[in-house]
């Protein structure tokens, strides 16, 4: 269902943007840079992420590691990563396939600087083995989303 959400949102959205489904696994950074053959900085990973009583989604490059000091002076509060249950009851993505494309319902989402390194990064699409290849700010574009500066 989630795979077929974030195609949905691609044909609506992006039509000329590939949802690449490989046979393995790239539900972690280390197996996403293998099976698409980029570095693992370029894998935009989306973190789930509550603060307070405010759920969010933020990417960053896949080496990337949030400052919890830069992210409580952005949202005013310490990031709590949800389980993996929250997640898929927010994202309807599972764990390991979690993206900002085809949301259930609307979050907020912000990307961070670290993402703009790239000409191209490769989120994953809804699937512990899917993914797209997408310009940084055709991304945020698409999803609406702002750019913060939350890592190291």
């Amino acid at each position: 269902m989630s795979l077929e959400t974030v195609r949905a949102f691609f044909a609506a959205h992006a039509p000329d943007i590939e949802v690449i489904v490989t046979p393995t696994s790239s539900a972690t950074v280390t197996l996403a840079a293998e099976a698409h053959g980029v570095l693992p900085a370029q894998i935009a990973k989306t973190i789930c992420l509550r603060v307070g009583e405010r759920t969010m989604l933020v990417v960053t490059s896949g080496i990337a590691r949030l400052d919890n000091r830069k992210f409580k002076d952005q949202f005013g509060g310490k990031p709590r990563m949800l389980d993996a249950d929250e997640v898929v009851a927010a994202t309807s993505h599972p764990v390991g396939g979690v993206c900002p494309f085809g949301l259930p319902a609307p979050l907020p989402v912000y990307c961070d600087v670290s993402l703009r390194e790239f000409d191209e990064v490769v989120p994953a699409a809804g699937a512990t083995n899917a993914a797209v290849r997408i310009a940084p700010q055709r991304m945020t574009d698409l999803v609406g989303a702002g750019w913060v500066d939350v890592c190291q």
